[in-house]
């Protein structure tokens, strides 16, 4: 029998109070309705991590592939620098094949909708503070890796920016789909799960390390580098468990990368 016009009324009225206010300051959603799993948010665990993984290198192995086609095509030796644009494009087909495989497995084995389970969802923040969190870690950054000698060492990201144009097809990419797609990754999935285990700080820390060491090689092995970018992730960590945002956090990001990219700029 059809429910009475005054209930579908109240359960729609929930149903759309609980999605204003899905997350609250701790990053940690209402999920007592129905919205989610009773188990409550993070909706994943361990085991979805290691399929995430997997489809990752996956992801990582056809992306290889293709740069190696791409190249035999172009008739370029092996071994030789690309350049930028043929190593951007590549780098957005990796992410559209693992953020594509991710939304699938969210959608088939939860039912969930890809942005909001890996919380981009309103900013508890006004954009102002957070591109200023954003420029004030970039500088503590600069200024701790002056502190531990961080060396100027030739690299992929120095080959990368080392024509005008080159450094704003890197500008341009590095604070948009960058930073958008290594928030979800490691504040929207990750983050979440290593903080429901292990609580707050060290859910942030952890989540930060694989952050880092992924731009270990690209700054020619430098575990300075990986270890700023480290302390980078976790300031980006601290900012979605606050606000409960990846959005938040994806615009902090951006911030920080601008800066740096006008920072390279001037000392040319």
């Amino acid at each position: 029998m059809k429910p009475p016009k005054w209930r579908r009324l109240n359960e729609l009225e929930l149903r759309s109070r609980t999605l204003k206010t899905m997350f609250r300051g701790d990053g940690a959603p209402v999920s007592d309705i129905g919205l989610w799993p009773s188990r409550g948010y993070p909706f994943w665990g361990y085991f979805d991590l290691l399929v995430i993984v997997g489809m990752w290198f996956a992801a990582w192995v056809v992306n290889g592939l293709s740069m190696g086609i791409m190249m035999a095509v172009l008739h370029m030796p092996v071994g030789a620098n690309p350049g930028t644009g043929l190593v951007l494009m590549n780098q957005s087909v990796f992410y559209a094949l693992f953020f594509g495989s991710l939304a699938l497995w969210l959608r088939v084995q939860y039912d969930h909708p890809f942005w909001r389970s890996l919380g981009w969802t309103e900013m508890r923040l006004s954009v102002f503070r957070t591109v200023l969190f954003g420029l004030a870690t970039c500088y503590a950054v600069a200024v701790f890796g002056a502190l531990i000698r961080t060396p100027a060492t030739p690299s992929q990201m120095t080959q990368l920016i080392a024509g005008r144009t080159s450094l704003l097809l890197m500008a341009a990419f590095g604070i948009t789909v960058g930073p958008l797609c290594e928030e979800l990754a490691f504040r929207g999935f990750l983050q979440p799960l290593l903080v429901r285990s292990l609580g707050a700080a060290p859910g942030i820390i952890l989540a930060a390390i694989p952050f880092g060491a992924l731009h270990f090689r690209e700054y020619g092995n430098s575990w300075r580098h990986a270890l700023i970018v480290a302390i980078a992730g976790a300031a980006f960590g601290w900012m979605r468990y606050r606000t409960g945002s990846t959005k938040a956090s994806t615009l902090m990001h951006a911030s920080f990368n601008a800066l740096t990219f006008v920072g390279v700029a001037l000392q040319r």
